[in-house]
């Protein structure tokens, strides 16, 4: 059992009165209080908590090194057993000039005063002092103290953590911000925020953490990754966007959770359905689609909507009605999703992905019902997904041969976009209202005049 503080000063008390060397004060006072010798090394300066932080920041700063970001809580969680980053460690030694052999850690910055000579006595130790020609000297085994060593390396390394649990739920919590954020703000001003925090989780999971911890970051970054993956779609930006699927793909299968994995992979399908090539699109919702296998999760229904739209749109009917028949089926089986997350799959993103089936697959009436019942549940209709339903219906109109009429809401909606929502996927989406009409009516004025305000820079219009 650890002594009171007292024990330690009397301790010290007699050091600086025998004339001990540092490091013999923290010895006694480790051996003496039972605490560790990390602990040790302040009591054996008189520190509190708050008096050694402050030195360890004054010595960075008289170093020119980076300051740590340490407070009293975790030092004190240090001296009782958890081991800090690599960096830090090395500061500590540097802080109170010991070695590896002094803190169990790395680095040896002692000065050649506080070396104690080998086999030295050391000096005033009183009743606790036992005289060295007392103490049996056993054979050397340097394999056996190697071995010893590895052993204490490789447990120091299991139990090791820079990621406390609050540090983790001060992060799922900035996570949330970030999928509640995505919703209403812009793709280029979402960019900056996501990168910031991605940033921050990737500084933890670069150091070793128990596996829980891993976990739980690769979550996190599987999700933040998918959302840059997106932003970056929306904006135009395909060869970036498809490489930071890749990343979230990577994060989400490290995560260990199949439903991350089945989510993360029904997200990348948006790249190939909007740019190409649609067999990608059914690729990915399929596989998303046999990972959830068949449980009614909010992926489970995200994954088959996705596939039916993809499917209706390759022109696979058969296919796309198969997974709307399970899209709705596992949806109607799931709890209500919040409409104010990203990551949620609410009935009004049920409806959009629907709009996109009946349409491709010319039924009509069912998708103007539609789209009309997802427009309804958007309490704001400046965003890009009502203005890709608006699209739809413009297709709808093409599809009735109201050629005209198609081209005038197309233009309308895609003007009626705030300029920073006003992003590539808009254009690319309204581009497809010219691109199905048939050929002979493509000269006409309305058509024309939908191409040339599509082809504008977005700051002339």
């Amino acid at each position: 059992m650890a002594h009171k503080p007292s024990c330690a000063v009397s301790i010290r008390e007699r050091a600086a009165a025998s004339g001990w060397a540092v490091a013999d004060t923290v010895a006694e006072i480790a051996a003496c209080c039972g605490v560790s010798f990390l602990r040790a090394h302040r009591l054996a300066r008189g520190w509190t908590l708050r008096q050694a932080v402050a030195e360890l920041v004054q010595l960075c700063e008289r170093l020119g090194l980076p300051l740590p970001g340490v407070d009293e809580d975790q030092l004190a969680a240090w001296e009782k057993g958890r081991r800090p980053r690599f960096g830090t460690v090395d500061l500590l030694c540097r802080l109170y000039e010991t070695d590896a052999q002094g803190l169990g850690l790395v680095g040896d910055y002692r000065s050649e005063a506080d070396r104690p000579a080998v086999g030295a006595a050391r000096p005033g130790a009183g009743a606790l002092s036992v005289p060295l020609q007392a103490v049996p000297v056993a054979t050397p085994d340097p394999f056996g103290d190697l071995v010893d060593s590895f052993r204490r390396s490789v447990e120091g390394t299991l139990a090791s953590t820079t990621a406390s649990a609050t540090q983790l739920e001060v992060l799922d919590e900035q996570v949330m911000d970030l999928r509640r954020a995505y919703i209403v703000s812009p793709p280029t001003e979402m960019l900056g925020r996501l990168v910031r925090l991605l940033e921050e989780v990737r500084l933890l999971a670069a150091d070793r953490q128990p596996a829980l911890v891993q976990s739980r970051l690769s979550e996190m970054i599987a999700v933040l990754a998918t959302l840059v993956a997106d932003a970056l779609m929306k904006l135009g930006r395909l060869d970036q966007s498809r490489l930071w699927y890749g990343t979230a793909r990577s994060a989400a299968d490290d995560s260990g959770s199949g439903d991350l994995r089945a989510r993360v992979r029904v997200q990348a399908a948006m790249l190939p359905y909007y740019y190409g090539p649609l067999e990608r699109a059914v690729a990915l919702t399929r596989e998303a689609r046999l990972l959830n296998r068949g449980r009614a999760t909010v992926t489970g229904a995200f994954a088959a909507a996705a596939e039916a739209r993809a499917r209706a749109r390759h022109g696979d009917a058969e296919g796309a009605r198969e997974a709307i028949v399970q899209a709705r089926e596992l949806f109607e089986r799931c709890p209500p999703s919040d409409e104010t997350d990203a990551w949620a799959f609410p009935r009004r993103r049920l409806l959009f992905y629907l709009s996109g089936v009946h349409t491709a697959l010319g039924e009509l009436r069912e998708a103007r019902r539609v789209q009309q019942e997802a427009l309804s549940l958007y309490t704001d209709h400046s965003g890009i997904d009502p203005a890709l339903l608006a699209l739809e219906e413009a297709m709808c109109l093409v599809q009735e041969r109201s050629v005209t009429e198609a081209c005038e809401l197309a233009a309308h909606t895609f003007l009626a976009v705030p300029e920073a929502y006003r992003t590539e996927i808009l254009g690319v989406r309204a581009q497809e209202v010219i691109a199905i009409l048939p050929a002979q009516v493509r000269s006409s004025r309305a058509v024309r005049d939908l191409g040339e305000l599509l082809a504008l820079p977005t700051s002339r219009m």
